[in-house]
């Protein structure tokens, strides 16, 4: 798989609704002067960002007055623009996670600071074949795409058709265009990956979702020998099930498995110190290695546990007391969705699309 050469734009997303056929070039839309159509980050004296897609003749407005769209477009990246106070506001382009936290959302995204650790830790390389479920808005999926780049390809398994719409869409917005490297598939992972992909053909594998202990027979087949499956995961519920199921397996190394919080500092004269917000939790890597075939994962000398008996602490513990139909959303506190909401969601898009072909045309 690796060595094809990757299909055109319109291949890629063939029977998808794709978008603009442009030849796609991964720096489009990244250097230069700000155009119609795209999206600028306005930040004003006091630090707080705005974002707005440029369109000619429109004003950005805020309660103290606005900034005209025509000062911006046409203007080089890193402009300052004056308000209509006569105050001086800083535009830039915005960057991938500016772009990832303040995009059109159908699902919760993954943030920055788990999309840079699942890209590191999990070793995505240029040309990388990659699988990941599901897309939800397609953050995880841009960082993804940036990572395997045109030589590679990411196969994306979505259950629902709105939020493979959804990620489309935000990809187009901040890509410039569909990437020749994306495939979205419709349906379940655990069913249609043995059909879609030959066995031993993927290089690492990323499973945001919610019962990712159902696809490791799946995975198994579909991954190398050495290969990489990250699992991102909200409760430690989840992690524990993860965890016993990939040992159960068999087929895989020992689980790893952590969180990462940030905490940023103000940087003001003397006064310097961590800023009184952070980054706290927002959920848990568990990460593990493909081992060859018929090799058996090596015991771990374990110390013995103090209290509890046998039938405690062994392989499944306490999370096999739940049923399969108790993993949904709302039992792990994941907020619902209503389709109302995301037909919002798409009409937004859809309207930011006609405007980025109109650049396109007038290009």
């Amino acid at each position: 798989m690796s060595s094809q050469t990757p299909p055109s734009p319109a291949a890629a997303t063939e029977g998808e609704g794709a978008g603009p056929a442009v030849p796609w070039s991964g720096e489009d839309g990244r250097r230069g002067p700000f155009r119609v159509g795209e999206r600028v980050q306005l930040t004003d004296p006091k630090g707080r960002m705005h974002t707005i897609v440029l369109e000619p003749g429109k004003r950005f407005h805020n309660t103290r007055g606005h900034i005209q769209h025509d000062d911006l477009i046409g203007a080089p990246d890193g402009s300052v623009v004056i308000h209509s106070t006569g105050a001086e506001w800083l535009a830039l382009r915005p960057l991938l996670s500016d772009h990832v936290m303040s995009m059109p959302r159908g699902a919760a995204v993954v943030y920055p600071k788990d999309s840079a650790q699942i890209v590191g830790l999990a070793d995505i390389f240029p040309g990388a074949v990659v699988v990941e479920a599901g897309v939800g808005s397609g953050a995880l999926s841009m960082s993804l795409l940036r990572a395997v780049g045109e030589g590679g390809r990411l196969h994306s398994f979505e259950l629902r058709e709105e939020f493979a719409e959804i990620a489309r869409s935000n990809a187009r917005a901040f890509l410039g265009g569909d990437h020749p490297a994306w495939k979205i598939h419709l349906g379940d992972l655990a069913e249609q990956l043995p059909a879609t992909l030959p066995a031993g053909s993927v290089d690492r594998v990323v499973l945001d979702m919610l019962a990712p202990w159902d696809c490791l027979e799946a995975v198994a087949g579909a991954l190398v020998p050495g290969g990489v499956l990250i699992c991102y995961v909200a409760t430690a519920t989840q992690l524990s099930r993860v965890a016993e199921a990939a040992r159960d397996h068999g087929g895989f190394t020992e689980p790893k498995a952590w969180e990462s919080m940030v905490r940023g500092w103000h940087l003001e004269g003397l006064a310097v110190r961590p800023e009184h917000r952070m980054h706290g939790h927002t959920g848990f890597l568990i990460s593990m290695r493909r081992l060859a075939p018929e090799v058996a994962a090596p015991e771990l000398a374990r110390r013995p546990a103090k209290a509890g008996s046998d039938a405690d602490v062994s392989a499944g513990g306490w999370t096999e007391r739940f049923a399969a139909e108790d993993w949904t959303s709302e039992n792990l506190g994941e907020r619902w969705i209503s389709p109302k909401k995301l037909r919002r969601v798409r009409r937004d898009q859809e309207r930011q699309e006609r405007l980025g072909s109109t650049r396109l045309e007038r290009d």
